[in-house]
């Protein structure tokens, strides 16, 4: 999938508040209590797309946790969230911005 289909794909959650995005994440975020131990890769060289890969495989909130990153830091992101290395975050955050009301906002 390409940063763009991920861009529109994100739009179904437009309208949820960012309290309840983050309500749903640090309830349903596999990350948030899958590993409270260290993780089956640890010790592992991974790169950072790898990472996010295996962190968040099967994780059930990719979209909300990727959507509230982008709302909240932006263009400033890092770390792994939705799935996505800060990278590729940074450079989908483009795209993001250009969809529905969001290009709307930033044009008044």
């Amino acid at each position: 999938m390409n940063l763009v289909e991920i861009a529109w794909g994100l739009d179904r959650l437009r309208w949820v508040p960012s309290a309840v995005l983050t309500e749903v994440v640090n309830r349903d975020g596999l990350c948030m209590w899958a590993f409270m131990d260290e993780p089956p890769w640890a010790g592992e060289e991974l790169t950072d797309h790898e990472l996010a890969s295996r962190m968040c495989a099967g994780c059930p909130v990719r979209d909300e946790c990727l959507e509230l990153e982008l709302r909240t830091a932006g263009a400033d992101t890092v770390g792994v969230w939705g799935a996505l290395p800060a990278d590729e975050r940074r450079e989908l955050h483009w795209h993001w911005l250009q969809r529905g009301e969001r290009a709307e906002r930033r044009r008044s």
